[in-house]
């Protein structure tokens, strides 16, 4: 498990949050924007830092993202739809 705090960043144009440990991005949640919500596509972890959590982190920071502007996520990706169940009911007013 990571003890580093990932820094997570929303690239609007990209549409892509970005995990940066030391400034360098190590995890990355692209996503498709729909009306009202945006459908969370792909996760991906640099392969150094698998198995530290950060994907984890990552999902964490934009579902409280999502949340903060509004909307709904449609979880697209296996991980995004694996970690929304086991955390049903904290995010079941985005879903």
């Amino acid at each position: 498990m990571s003890t580093q705090q990932l820094v997570v960043t929303h690239d609007e144009v990209a549409h892509r949050y970005e995990g940066r440990l030391d400034g360098r991005v190590v995890a990355l949640a692209d996503y498709v924007p729909q009306d009202g919500a945006i459908a969370m596509t792909h996760t991906e972890v640099d392969p150094e830092h698998e198995h530290e959590g950060l994907a984890t982190q990552l999902v964490d920071e934009a579902l409280a993202d999502v949340r903060r502007r509004g909307l709904r996520v449609v979880p697209a990706c296996s991980f995004v739809r694996l970690h929304v169940q086991r955390h049903r009911e904290e995010y079941a007013d985005i879903l």
